[in-house]
């Protein structure tokens, strides 16, 4: 047998990786990756499919209508340029509803977004003017994105196509009346819906340091909210009541179960796509902080490839729910002792809705599919999905802490971006959903109790993007900047670029010394502090040397492989 060449080698590691990613997906869900905020272990690798959080509520504004909104990109930092935070292209980012209590889509909505990438070899900037518009020629980078829809099963259709997505906000400089662009991205379609997609402040409120030993183990460590400042990117739609009701009938059958998905190619090799394996699924959010606080960590991955039909046929999901970890650990720290399990009011809340036609001890018919009159008992399948019942009336002073504070438009019927869904989930682990009363040791929750930002009265209602660095928006001020250096000490060795307390390396010295480094050297250029002419004199002078080095290195021969195959190269 012939000796493989390095090329051949080369080909067919590939084809074995190409091979084992397609079997690691046709496993299922023990491989794949998973959402809400950073929760799982695979997500981290992948924010822009990542889901943080989805929302279901009646439209206070306009009666008859109901909106989603689900969010992606954790801890987006508004100053992350240059590339900032697009949707992802090679993914679908889906809206799912469940009105007959199968477990499974009866309406779905889908979003495939399309990059318009102006920059090419030019820049590297994401905009290099101010931007008034969508349509601004100083806008660099764009993104579209397509809509379509499927009732009953039914093919999709689609119901817009290269609709406008809001962009990044980069700062007042660059964009100084982000309204507008919000407004511009806002689009209505036929049939009454309203969509839109683009980048928002992050509307979810806590304090995470409910990881730390449940806030220090004595909520010493809580009043902070720790994803104030972020953003994220967010797609929302409203449409009428009868569009997701079961039968078209919002008055018969007003209960829907909703959650929110991403998909993407089955196969994915050095960040390009082959044409095989179709989607699969990545990301999976119904109720908020189910994968952080109920599913153990051997199932997070596990839960969001999964469907919500299959959670009624995974024992050790469902035991999570029966015998959740969160009460055991108050009662360790807090001395709290913890409802006895099962916990049969949890699984009401997480998995069948709230109704009295089950065995539970929460006594009212709300959320549950069940309730729908058209509903036949024998098909339905408990379910991790986010409930909502169109029929309760919008309540007229919410309340943030929900059913349990007896506003019965509140979270879990639904989720309003104003409802404190930590302090409500913390108050259910503890009991509060069995005995109708808060526990007074925990009342104080978390100590986060509102957004940072307001909320809009309008579709898409969320608060427009932050555009100040985290840091200054929370109050911290930056290090002290170091002096700027006068004329004569412009070539000095030292500190560079020491802006808001960050400092570079050691720079080379002279342009001479720049262009005698051996290649693979870094070279630190300093930051210009001179401003006019000294400022572009330095410009001038960097451009020199990277041009020089490029120079350099196209001068020096590429070592081929050693088959001399002239085609592959390092």
């Amino acid at each position: 047998m012939r000796p493989r060449t390095r090329r051949q080698r080369a080909l067919a590691a590939l084809g074995i990786g190409a091979l084992l990613a397609g079997s690691v997906y046709t496993l299922g869900p023990v491989t794949a990756t998973a959402s809400s905020h950073r929760e799982a272990p695979l997500i981290a690798a992948d924010p822009a499919v990542d889901n943080t959080d989805l929302y279901a509520f009646v439209s206070p504004d306009r009666p008859g209508y109901v909106t989603f909104v689900a969010n992606w990109q954790p801890f987006s930092e508004p100053n992350g340029g240059p590339n900032f935070y697009p949707f992802a292209t090679d993914a679908t980012y889906h809206i799912k509803v469940d009105s007959d209590g199968d477990a499974r889509p009866d309406a779905e909505f889908r979003w495939k977004f399309r990059n318009i990438d102006k920059r090419g070899n030019n820049t590297f900037l994401y905009n290099n003017g101010p931007v008034t518009s969508l349509d601004d020629e100083n806008l660099l980078f764009k993104q579209t994105y397509s809509l379509e829809s499927s009732f009953g099963g039914a093919p999709f259709k689609t119901r817009v196509q290269d609709a406008p997505v809001a962009p990044s906000r980069v700062g007042t400089a660059s964009m100084p009346d982000y309204q507008t662009l919000r407004d511009q991205a806002t689009k209505t379609l036929p049939g009454g819906w309203n969509v839109f997609a683009g980048q928002a402040d992050d509307p979810f409120f806590l304090d995470l340091q409910v990881f730390n030993l449940l806030y220090g183990g004595d909520l010493s460590d809580s009043g902070n909210d720790t994803v104030a400042g972020y953003n994220v990117n967010t797609i929302a739609l409203q449409v009428p009541f009868n569009d997701v009701a079961l039968k078209g009938d919002a008055g018969r059958n007003p209960v829907i179960g909703v959650w929110t998905t991403t998909e993407r190619d089955r196969v994915r090799i050095s960040g390009s796509t082959s044409g095989s394996g179709g989607k699969v699924q990545v990301s999976r959010l119904g109720n908020p902080l189910i994968n952080e606080v109920i599913v153990p960590a051997g199932l997070k991955d596990a839960f969001n490839a999964s469907p919500p039909r299959q959670d009624a046929k995974t024992p050790a999901l469902v035991k999570r729910v029966l015998e959740p970890e969160v009460p055991k650990l108050i009662e360790s720290i807090y001395k709290i002792p913890a409802p006895k399990t099962p916990r049969n009011d949890l699984a009401e809340i997480f998995l069948t809705g709230i109704t009295t036609k089950g065995d539970g001890p929460i006594k009212a018919d709300l959320n549950s599919q069940l309730n729908n009159k058209d509903v036949k008992a024998s098909r339905f399948v408990p379910a991790e999905e986010l409930r909502l019942n169109l029929s309760v009336p919008v309540a007229g002073q919410p309340n943030r802490l929900g059913v349990l504070a007896g506003d019965l438009q509140g979270f879990p019927n639904g989720r309003r971006l104003t409802d404190d869904v930590l302090d409500i989930e913390l108050q259910a682990l503890v009991g509060a959903a069995q005995t109708g009363k808060l526990v007074d040791a925990l009342a104080a929750g978390d100590g986060v109790d509102t957004n940072d930002q307001d909320f809009a009265a309008t579709f898409p209602y969320v608060a427009l993007p932050n555009g100040v660095a985290v840091n200054k928006a929370r109050g911290q001020q930056p290090a002290a900047a170091q002096p700027s250096p006068s004329a004569g000490d412009a070539g000095a060795a030292g500190p560079v670029g020491a802006v808001d307390g960050v400092t570079g390396n050691t720079p080379v010295d002279t342009a001479a010394d720049t262009a005698a480094a051996p290649e693979g050297t870094q070279v630190t250029v300093p930051v210009a502090y001179a401003t006019g002419a000294s400022g572009i004199a330095i410009l001038i002078v960097a451009a020199g040397v990277f041009l020089l080095l490029r120079w350099r290195r196209a001068q020096t021969p590429r070592r081929p492989f050693p088959d001399n195959d002239p085609t592959l190269r390092f």
